[in-house]
């Protein structure tokens, strides 16, 4: 039978009539709106009215008293049970219940206030009961009707319905109650068939559907980078357009239950949504929902209805259905046109990368600033171009916005704000494993745990197991095999940091990321051809040439080649400031600052230092610059020390890395190395974290073993820097990698052991065997050996 899309064949809210529920309901009606307290829907004459779902809740503990007072207090507790919130909250929620009704400041007919005291409706309202049979979702090939009713009149109404349905050309489904789906499916969304012309639904339904189903901790869609890893597979582009064909393609090659086919279609002003739930390898139909939206501003709260149906009768509970299931205009936008920039924009950053979705992303704010998780997303973008200034902005405004998303996104927002605008790792840390309880089949919450939260930390065993984790929950998810090769590393387990490296290359997975750690262990193993293979392959890579050229520099000056440093370091500073980004260009010339100090050349790390502060003042560049000025015995190392913590006043490894390591190393300068120890203490639970991009790790530690040497305590600074050369996964290629050589035999020969500190000077000696001789570190560390015969 042919579909037909004859709009009396639905109900007049213009969803097609639904409810798997034969008991009895009741409906309200006051004035000229009927209420559905099952839909959450408000009728006007018939027509729609958008609303919130708690100011929907407000308007029915007011119906539910008809005409009496509810005080302020009784409305906020029906409302928000167990939730403080302010009245400022619930005078917001009347204010817009008073506007959906369509009262003015002049005339409250509807909504009464009483003085001081509280609430009540202005009309009389009237129950409406409902017949006990309903139709409950579109279909276009069964007919089903099952009624639980010992009355003759049951089956009656059961045949009035169909025979009313095959006239108007429709057939339907009565009720439906098995369970389709179950909980460790996979299910692939493919993109929406748009037959209005209008341009502004092409992504944007299949977005707004994805983070509506997203919401369901029972659900797990396949993510878009899997598709698109599983479209290159298949030997196609990875922006192709996801066809119920191709969409089906990728549901069997990843092994998932459902493929997710939708539409919308025109009827005169009105739309018609669909979604069907289909077995991608028998093309059974498992679910079918159809929607009518009587505007186009209300088809996103058409899809709202329609993700709650499919939730529902797939198997979903309506527990976490009811806890989790905020309207797409509260979850995101209600503007169509932002929602279609951030959908542009969130495409465009899965399958060409930041620098393309960028301007959508900034469009989708510009059109509504109040887009909370498009300000997430953009943060996410800044960061990854090492705009980090900007990226505190856009991950502030989102937080501060939070509460207009759903459980899902907030969780986002609220790590991304701890870890890239605050700096709280416990925090962040809390936030994931609470994100991960809640969705435990997402893999990005335990993706984002085993990042900096965790390595942060030094935390690398539990950030191994989250990452281990998360790519069992998605097998292409690129970031879960970084970080569970990167953690590997720093735990100095480099053949199965290589093992995670090649299971990704193996599937086709490729990042800058994974060439960047290849060369680290590559180094890290004494590899020198590994690292030239490595490096062949980055330049060949727009974004990766940047990153090797400072790796190759910090390598050359690890081995004392220090004016062959500086010539590759000057050439990753331009590349950096040709490429419009100043914040990566001041990290490289922090580093050269702080590598120019720690060998001995003050005049060269003072105008480092400068450059780098012209160009940036994030965390890290102040960090390594003040660090640079206190090595060197500049007075400004204060200034920018007292400038961190005024800034950062929650930053973890601002407060317990950065401030210590400083301020230790400004009382070296001052001979008061009892007092630079117990600075240092604060460091203890972080000093083996790994927090840093560009400056390094370990630098508590380094500094420690620093006053300890000063204090003449030479058995006590020898532990910590045979430390530093324990942890050479974490180290990597920072200076201090050779340098704790050099100061271990300091501590020997301050204990007295000549043989052992002969040993470590010859140590550093091997490793420096090439080096430029005008460096002043080496012309003291000659003279030092030479004073032990």
């Amino acid at each position: 039978m042919a579909p037909s899309h004859n709009p009396t064949s639905q109900d007049s809210t213009g969803l097609v009539p639904t409810s798997e529920d034969p008991k009895t309901k009741e409906m309200y009606e006051f004035g000229p709106f009927r209420i559905d307290p099952e839909k959450e829907t408000v009728l006007r004459s018939g027509e729609l009215v958008p609303i919130t779902p708690k100011t929907f809740q407000i308007l029915l503990v007011l119906i539910r008293k008809n005409k009496e007072l509810v005080t302020k207090d009784d409305l906020m507790k029906s409302v928000w049970p167990d939730t403080f919130v302010e009245e400022a909250n619930l005078s917001r929620n009347i204010f817009m219940l008073r506007k959906a009704l369509g009262e003015t400041a002049q005339d409250h007919r509807y909504i009464v206030t009483v003085p001081g005291q509280g609430y009540r409706l202005a009309e009389d309202v009237r129950k409406v009961p409902q017949q006990e049979l309903t139709v409950v979702a579109a279909s276009h090939s069964l007919v089903k009707v099952e009624v639980k009713e010992t009355k003759p009149w049951g089956w009656i109404a059961a045949a009035a319905v169909v025979v009313l349905a095959l006239a108007a050309g429709v057939t339907v489904y009565i009720a439906r109650s098995a369970t389709v789906l179950s909980a460790t499916d996979t299910v692939v969304l493919a993109d929406f068939a748009n037959s209005t012309g209008d341009p502004v639904f092409d992504e944007t339904l299949r977005r707004g559907l994805a983070i509506q189903l997203e919401q369901s901790p029972f659900l797990s869609l396949i993510s878009d980078q899997r598709m698109q890893h599983t479209l290159r597979l298949m030997g196609r582009a990875p922006n192709t357009r996801l066809s119920p064909d191709i969409a089906r393609g990728i549901c069997e090659r990843t092994g998932s239950a459902a493929v997710l086919e939708g539409s919308i279609a025109p009827i005169g002003t009105q739309y018609v949504l669909q979604l069907q739930a289909k077995n991608c390898r028998t093309g059974e139909v498992l679910d079918q929902e159809q929607i009518q939206a009587a505007k186009k501003e209300y088809v996103l709260h058409a899809l709202d209805q329609m993700a709650s149906r499919f939730r529902k009768r797939v198997g979903e509970s309506l527990t976490t259905i009811q806890q989790r299931n905020i309207p797409l205009a509260e979850a995101t936008t209600p503007s169509l046109e932002a929602l279609e920039a951030y959908s542009t924009g969130w495409k465009l950053h899965t399958t060409t990368g930041t620098v393309a979705a960028l301007p959508f992303m900034q469009h989708a704010v510009e059109i509504d600033p109040n887009f909370a998780i498009a300000h997430a997303t953009l943060g996410r973008e800044y960061a990854n171009l090492a705009e980090f200034d900007r990226a505190l902005q856009s991950t502030t405004r989102a937080w501060q916005l939070r509460e207009h998303a759903s459980d899902h996104e907030r969780f986002f927002i609220d790590a991304n704000y701890q870890i890239l605008a605050t700096g709280n790792l416990e925090q962040a840390r809390q936030t994931c494993e609470a994100w991960a309880r809640a969705y435990p089949r997402d893999p990005v919450p335990l993706t984002m745990l085993a990042g900096f939260p965790s390595k942060g930390a030094g935390r690398y065993q539990q950030a191994v197991a989250a990452a281990r984790t998360a790519t069992e929950l998605d097998p292409d998810f690129t970031m879960a095999f970084y970080n569970l090769a990167v953690n590997n590393s720093y735990l100095n387990r480099f053949d199965e940091a290589e093992n995670a490296l090649r299971r990704a290359t193996g599937r086709g997975l490729e990042i800058d990321e994974f060439l960047m750690l290849q060369w680290d262990i590559a180094f890290l193993k004494s590899d020198a051809a590994g690292m030239a293979n490595t490096a062949a392959q980055a330049r060949e890579r727009s974004g990766a040439e940047t990153w090797i050229a400072g790796k190759e520099a910090s390598a050359l000056a690890y081995a004392g080649h220090l004016r062959q440093a500086r010539v590759l370091s000057q050439r990753a500073i331009d590349q950096g400031i040709q490429a419009a980004e100043p914040e990566r260009a001041a990290l490289w010339l922090a580093g050269d600052a702080l590598r120019e100090a720690q060998f001995g050349n003050a005049l060269e790390a003072r105008k480092n230092t400068d450059a780098a502060l012209k160009l940036s003042s994030n965390s890290e560049v102040e960090y390594g610059a003040a660090l640079a000025f206190a090595i060197v015995g500049e007075a400004r190392a204060q200034a920018l020390a007292d400038d961190l913590e005024k800034r950062f006043p929650e930053n973890t490894v601002v407060r317990f890395s950065y401030l210590p390591v400083i301020r230790a190393r400004i009382a070296l300068n001052q001979r008061d190395t009892s007092r630079a120890v117990e600075i240092l203490q604060a460091s203890v639970p972080y000093e083996l974290g790994a927090s840093h991009e560009l400056i390094g790790a370990l630098y508590p530690v380094y500094v420690r073993g620093e006053a300890l040497l000063a204090a003449r305590q030479g058995p006590q600074a020898a532990v910590e820097f045979r430390k530093i050369l324990d942890h050479g996964g974490i180290v990597a290629i920072d200076p201090i990698g050779a340098l704790a050589h050099l100061q271990l035999a300091r501590a020997f020969a301050i204990s007295g052991d000549k043989i052992k500190s002969k040993a470590a000077y010859q140590d550093f000696f091997t490793l420096w065997k090439d080096a430029d001789d005008d460096i002043p570190l080496l012309a003291r560390a000659k003279s030092e050996y030479a004073n032990l015969n």
